[in-house]
């Protein structure tokens, strides 16, 4: 499929989605384009019920590293320009969030700044030897914005976020993985192990995967007194579906479920 504002996407028979940062000469630096193009797809995605999983990589052996500072002169020189690139990473962070599916980052060489952010946006972390992690803002003079810090308080804890934000390092394999930036590491590469993850959640009920992720989400911000009525419909309309009945079916004649998400 062809590149669009260097992002690349890509789908299997099996449901699995991947969506490709494509900006290799700066290792998959993000560029305006490319946050609205993020934006765009990972909206589009929500209620495409053929797509089951997704996952998030870059090209050419990085993840990213992170906003493509040589477009600030242009782009972030006056209040409306600071304020258009900032609505439009918010809004990509937000539709990968809040995508209803499960999402999956792999991770390989540099997963920095603003692609640690689209990292930690995702459900899960999967990462390879050569994985480095971390958000350099205080190497920058920036504040982290509160979107991205939430999404990197809840994933860490408050101790290793304040390391995070703080230091401004850039952390090595073995501490993404001790601290909880990562949930997995594949010995065969990042994208190897994404791809066994993302077969493993493509298999399973899609109406029950979209409602936990409702009801965790809800819980984490506080917010399952709001959506009780949203939780209650989707418990409602997995007990109701087809997928529900097919489970029973294949426990009874024992086999291997057929979930197709209605």
């Amino acid at each position: 499929m062809a590149i669009e504002a260097g992002v690349l996407v890509e789908q299997d028979d099996a449901g699995i989605a991947v969506v490709t940062l494509h900006n290799p000469s700066k290792r998959n630096a993000v560029t305006f384009a490319m946050w609205t193009r993020l934006a765009e797809i990972f909206t589009e995605f929500r209620d495409r019920t053929d797509v089951r999983t997704v996952i998030l990589t870059g090209s050419e052996g990085n993840f990213s590293a992170g906003a493509d500072i040589s477009e600030f002169p242009r782009l972030r020189s006056t209040p409306e320009g600071i304020k258009a690139y900032s609505e439009a990473g918010h809004a990509a962070t937000i539709a990968i969030r809040d995508l209803p599916q499960p999402t999956i980052a792999a991770i390989s060489g540099y997963g920095v700044g603003g692609g640690c952010g689209l990292a930690l946006a995702c459900d899960f972390r999967v990462g390879d030897e050569t994985t480095r992690m971390g958000i350099p803002a205080a190497k920058r003079g920036i504040v982290y914005s509160e979107l991205d810090s939430e999404n990197l308080l809840r994933t860490v804890g408050l101790p290793k976020a304040k390391l995070v934000l703080y230091s401004g390092r850039i952390f090595p394999l073995h501490a993404c993985r001790s601290m909880g930036l990562l949930d997995d590491v594949g010995e065969d590469g990042a994208m190897a192990a994404a791809k066994r993850l993302a077969h493993e959640l493509a298999a399973c009920a899609p109406l029950s995967q979209r409602g936990a992720k409702l009801t965790l989400e809800a819980l984490v911000r506080d917010e399952a007194g709001a959506r009780a009525g949203e939780i209650v419909a989707a418990q409602k309309r997995a007990a109701d579906s087809e997928d529900y009945r097919e489970a029973t079916a294949s426990f009874i004649e024992k086999r291997h479920p057929v979930f197709r998400g209605r």
